[in-house]
């Protein structure tokens, strides 16, 4: 579990914006502090070195607006994706 951290704000869609100082994976899920599942990262844009993170609640959206003053997460399964590549025959 690593520490994203507040989101900055809710868009009009009803995702949630952080910065984060590291690139998390696209698709993780975030977590708050009870280690309730809130979303799942949907984006990352901006600058390299502290990008910042879309965030698609699974939550109703009056619970979404209250994540806005709460630390998030995201949540590490321990497997690593592998990604295989197909052979041409």
């Amino acid at each position: 579990m690593r520490r994203l951290g507040k989101p900055l704000h809710q868009t009009p869609r009803g995702d949630l914006i952080l910065r984060v100082n590291f690139t998390p994976r696209i698709g993780s899920k975030v977590v708050n502090k009870e280690m309730r599942e809130v979303g799942q990262i949907f984006d990352i844009f901006g600058p390299v070195k502290t990008p910042y993170v879309s965030v698609k609640p699974q939550v109703e959206p009056k619970i979404a607006e209250k994540l806005v003053d709460e630390v998030l997460y995201e949540f590490i399964n321990g497997k690593k994706q592998r990604y295989s590549k197909k052979r041409r025959k």
